[in-house]
């Protein structure tokens, strides 16, 4: 299990503290810090289900100076946007052994996930 977290984020330490209570193994990418590349950004949308802009934080977006338009011939302005501006990227985002992704900020999204390992 890999989780991208932020840990000044509630819904991180929360996520954190279920894969802990599960005695899930995983390890911690702190995406502040070490960035994901937009080909890792575009995996990540794919397993995910979801558009680049679904998983930008609108604020933070908006404060980064995000501007683009929410239409497939945008996708890789938004990836790579969302890449070098890695605040506005939703979090925390976890991934199980099996690709499983969600973007874990319920208990639904994160007992999907964590029962997958």
């Amino acid at each position: 299990m890999e989780i991208w977290l932020n840990p000044a984020c509630s819904k991180c330490r929360t996520a954190v503290a279920e894969l802990e209570a599960a005695g899930t193994d995983y390890t911690v990418r702190r995406y502040l810090d070490d960035p994901p590349t937009a080909e890792e950004l575009r995996d990540v949308v794919a397993r995910l289900g979801l558009e680049p802009w679904d998983v930008a934080r609108a604020t933070e977006a908006r404060e980064a100076g995000i501007d683009l338009p929410r239409e497939p011939g945008a996708r890789e302005d938004w990836l790579a946007a969302l890449a070098a501006h890695p605040r506005a990227i939703q979090r925390p985002i976890l991934t199980a052994s099996d690709g499983t992704t969600v973007i874990g900020r319920d208990a639904d999204a994160l007992g999907r996930v964590i029962s997958r390992g």
